[in-house]
């Protein structure tokens, strides 16, 4: 397929966070948060159709549902039930897939999405909390979209609040090992990274067109194993683009990024 020249950096960030999902098969994916979302959602309507979305309810879905407010006469294309028991089913055995977006991601893939600053009892800044990260990261993959690549986000030393297990071996709980963390990848406005350097530390996989590694490792508190060759992030096709037009018919994509730039800044 042929890649659109006319494109911005949120769809762009998009279809590179779709191939997290591509090969998962039939498992639940959960993109929290509008990229991730729409990630989810393209990659079950073109590379894996396997993949199981719902209605952020109460419901499965064989078509994901588009973001915002529908038409009147829209109905969902519930396929059945998936209630809290069923959710849950899917987390401990491993058959489920998040995205989100943490507030900070440190050297070991660990993140905070807690508190910022002050003690753990006099927090600076209070945020949505740990809630089911915890456990949610040493039962199935997890992946990470970032909107705005900086040495805030990736701090040096570790994360105020540890949220979520990463592979650090000091904070492993008892009777688990570093092979049961599975980050998949991390999705920035700069580039695509995973954790697949030496001793699971973070690697450049692609940069985004007109990005160099040189600004990639200056907005990364730690060092960023930064390959030979680095690959250009795929631009979307055109195929790719309609999909997530229909799919975020009001645009919300597009306040997601601070704004929005082309997806090709060279």
């Amino acid at each position: 397929m042929t890649a659109s020249t006319d494109y911005t950096l949120a769809e762009l960030c998009i279809v590179a966070a779709s191939k997290a999902f591509e090969s998962d098969g039939e498992v639940l994916a959960t993109g929290i948060g509008v990229i991730p979302r729409l990630a989810a959602s393209l990659a079950m309507k073109t590379t894996n159709p396997d993949l199981m979305m719902t209605d952020s309810e109460a419901w499965l879905l064989s078509e994901p549902n588009p973001l915002g407010k529908r038409a009147d006469d829209f109905v969902p294309a519930a396929e059945t039930w998936m209630g809290f028991s069923r959710i849950f089913d899917n987390v401990w055995s491993g058959r489920r897939h998040a995205m989100l977006g943490p507030t900070q991601i440190d050297k070991f893939g660990q993140t905070n999405t807690s508190a910022l600053g002050g003690t753990y009892d006099a927090p600076k800044v209070m945020m949505l909390g740990a809630r089911g990260f915890p456990g949610n990261s040493i039962s199935h993959p997890n992946s990470f979209f970032v909107p705005s690549h900086n040495t805030r986000v990736f701090m040096d030393g570790e994360c105020d609040f540890v949220s979520s297990v990463g592979y650090n071996p000091a904070r492993l709980p008892k009777g688990h090992s570093l092979d049961d963390i599975d980050i998949r990848l991390v999705v920035t406005d700069l580039c695509v990274m995973d954790f697949g350097g030496p001793d699971h530390q973070v690697r450049l996989v692609s940069l985004h067109p007109g990005v160099t590694a040189e600004q990639v490792q200056e907005n990364t508190g730690y060092p960023v194993v930064i390959p030979e060759e680095v690959a250009v992030t795929a631009a979307p096709t055109q195929e790719q683009l309609d999909i997530i037009a229909a799919m975020d018919p009001h645009n919300q994509r597009a306040y997601q990024i601070k704004d929005n730039p082309p997806g090709d800044r060279s």
